[in-house]
């Protein structure tokens, strides 16, 4: 929850009391660059403007080039020369002012965004731009509804519910509902659970209402040249999560929404509307797989792998030309709301996670660094504490939905650890 003016002036004092190589700022910011406590890494706020954020973490932030990095404010849409984190104050650049739904090109060196036209309804009223980050010309997208652009910007993808005219998808069999505090928490009572492990059953059941009867649904890609919708892809199923490869510009991820543990949820298709697979099926009961994305190359889906729910951590991968899996095995503690991988997949980030989140974790609350080993291991280091960090969306928080920087010498994150939100940057060495 939002904390008073007070009581931030109050906590800003503190840090910089306790944080001797805290730069200094005016009473109501939080400080601009300073050395974690915990972790011995350099911290650095990128944005000025409270209530910044990064993208979602699948979301492409970084230029082809990896030399800019796109954030949102509520001014815009601001840029940051990665190349000068660390070296003099950020100076983000307001790159497109009131608009949103920021996503950096995957080929050329321009942002998408959309702006709502005055006037228009709130639903469907918004409009696709590109700017480019040299030129600062702007053109509009045709035909695109939303920043949901192929890597060659031909096609656009929008879910919608719908039933198979051929007849030829059958509906699945209705399934039994039964209650999560049963399927996470065997033999306990909800007295019996933690205020947070409260929390998380009630969230689940709310998912399992719409898994157990999934409702008919399709995509429809349309086409930007012509503007031509073509509806394909019948399913049963909560769709979700799309992603175009980084590369292929035909092939789409998305996901089966809903409780994890219930669903097979991680899939793939083509913009025709073939080739529809299921890439990583569930072997056991409670196990679950979500939060993918792709690699910088498009050539893997790495993921959340839990074996099962709750119990066993892994970060995983599937090569989508061979098949071939990776798991990378973590603890408890090391467990993240989301992943992001560096471009050379030498090198994973997590978020952390509080209590109330599925690992939970009563030591969870960190910024992460996994540097993947010879022997097909991760070590682990910690880069900052966010045990001030609200991490719950529902109630006031934020995910800090991180990414690498293409250098690999920066981890870039939301954080409202002291008070507002804020965009930061943490050095992966040590020092400054």
């Amino acid at each position: 929850m939002p904390v008073t003016r007070a009581i931030r002036r109050l906590g800003a004092a503190a840090l910089l009391l306790c944080m001797g190589t805290a730069s200094t700022s005016a009473p109501d910011d939080p400080p601009a660059d300073w050395i974690d406590p915990d972790t011995g890494h350099r911290v650095v706020r990128l944005s000025a403007e409270p209530g910044s954020q990064t993208l979602y973490f699948h979301d492409n932030a970084y230029t082809p080039d990896g030399d800019k990095y796109v954030f949102t404010s509520p001014s815009g849409i601001m840029l940051v020369d990665v190349a000068s984190i660390g070296k003099s104050p950020p100076a983000p650049e307001l790159a497109v002012a009131r608009a949103g739904s920021a996503y950096a090109a995957r080929r050329t060196r321009e942002v998408y965004f959309t702006r709502r036209q005055p006037g228009a309804p709130r639903a469907g009223g918004s409009e696709v731009f590109a700017y480019h980050v040299d030129t600062k010309q702007v053109r509009k997208v045709p035909h695109a509804s939303r920043t949901l652009i192929n890597a060659d910007e031909t096609f656009t993808v929008t879910p919608i519910r719908a039933e198979d005219p051929s007849g030829r998808t059958p509906r699945p069999a209705p399934r039994e509902p039964r209650p999560q505090l049963e399927r996470m928490f065997p033999g306990k009572t909800m007295a019996e659970l933690t205020p947070a492990q409260q929390y998380a059953v009630t969230k689940e059941d709310g998912l399992a209402r719409r898994a157990l009867a999934p409702e008919g649904m399709a995509f429809v890609f349309t086409n930007l040249k012509t503007g031509r919708p073509d509806t394909v892809g019948y399913q049963y199923g909560w769709l979700n999560h799309m992603q175009f490869n980084p590369r292929d510009p035909s092939l789409l991820l998305y996901c089966h929404e809903g409780t994890w543990h219930e669903v097979d949820r991680i899939w793939t298709m083509r913009t025709d509307g073939s080739e529809m697979k299921l890439q990583h099926r569930r072997s056991m009961d409670m196990e679950i797989a979500g939060h993918e994305f792709w690699s910088w190359d498009g050539r893997t889906i790495w993921y959340d792998l839990q074996t099962p729910r709750s119990e066993v951590f892994w970060i995983a991968g599937v090569e989508i030309a061979t098949g071939k899996r990776t798991q990378y095995r973590i603890d408890r503690d090391a467990w993240s709301v989301h992943y992001n991988v560096s471009r050379d997949d030498s090198m994973f980030m997590g978020d952390g996670g509080d209590e109330t989140q599925v690992a939970f974790s009563n030591d969870g609350r960190w910024i992460n660094l996994f540097a993947v080993q010879p022997d097909g291991t991760l070590k682990r280091e910690k880069l900052v504490n966010m045990a001030k960090h609200n991490y719950v969306t529902g109630r006031g928080g934020v995910e800090p939905n991180g990414s690498i920087t293409p250098d690999k010498r920066w981890v870039i994150f939301t954080g409202n650890f002291h008070g507002a939100r804020h965009v930061y940057a943490v050095s992966t060495v040590k020092g400054r």
